[in-house]
């Protein structure tokens, strides 16, 4: 079993490194923003209170973000292990963590902040069905359109020049004290997250231990299919 946490600034690429992983090693994907975002979308009250917070641009207070890890790791549906997204981002819930659970690593993408800016506010998300992209790298097709649904592609709530100042802000005074810790306790490989994202997961592999990482063969299977359909 695999437990693993995976920390950075937003924009870093935690969730699309902690997809990659997962679903090559049978990982559990927990990320945190992505909880609080069903509720936000699905109108329930807890989804208020975080909204109220995420429009200002600070983050979720302790004790809710605790609860909530509590609630989805009670659920043992993590049976090869997990890798877990968007917590802990300070000393109490890290504290909180290492007491609770037994972890193999923390992976921590590092990004200047010149390039959090860049890439969060060329973010956009589908109103329809929640599908993320990047204006940089992953344009839609239709400009201002999902490719998945057709829905209006939107700016986040909290992807603005004022927020993201008081996330970077929160982040470097609150989360880079966690870092130190794990640190002192051997967890922390560090990787550049400037490079391509299969680049970056090749990294991560590599300073973990674990197996290398192979892109998927779309164009192969692709060809095949088409060569058996004729």
């Amino acid at each position: 079993m695999r437990k693993y946490v995976i920390m950075g600034i937003q924009g870093s690429g935690k969730g699309t490194q902690s997809e990659m992983l997962a679903e090559d090693l049978s990982l559990v994907h927990i990320s945190v923003g992505d909880i609080f975002r069903w509720n936000v979308t699905n109108h329930t009250k807890m989804g208020a209170q975080v909204q109220r917070v995420m429009a200002g641009g600070e983050l979720v207070g302790d004790d809710l973000v605790e609860s909530v890890v509590q609630r989805r790791l009670a659920e043992h549906d993590w049976n090869f292990g997990f890798i877990i997204d968007g917590f802990p981002r300070n000393a109490r819930q890290a504290e909180f963590f290492l007491e609770s659970y037994d972890i193999d690593g923390v992976i921590h993408l590092d990004l200047p902040d010149s390039e959090v800016r860049r890439r969060v506010l060329n973010r956009r998300l589908c109103a329809k069905c929640g599908m993320d992209y990047n204006l940089i790298a992953d344009s839609p097709t239709v400009p201002g359109r999902c490719d998945t649904c057709g829905g209006d592609l939107v700016t986040r709530e909290d992807d603005t020049e004022e927020a993201l100042a008081v996330r970077l802000r929160d982040y470097h005074s609150k989360t880079d004290p966690v870092l130190e810790l794990f640190r002192r306790k051997e967890y922390v490989v560090t990787v550049d997250a400037r490079a391509d994202k299969e680049v970056v997961q090749r990294e991560i592999r590599t300073r973990l231990g674990l197996p290398a990482y192979e892109p998927p063969r779309v164009e192969a299977a692709e060809a095949a299919g088409a060569a058996g359909g004729r």
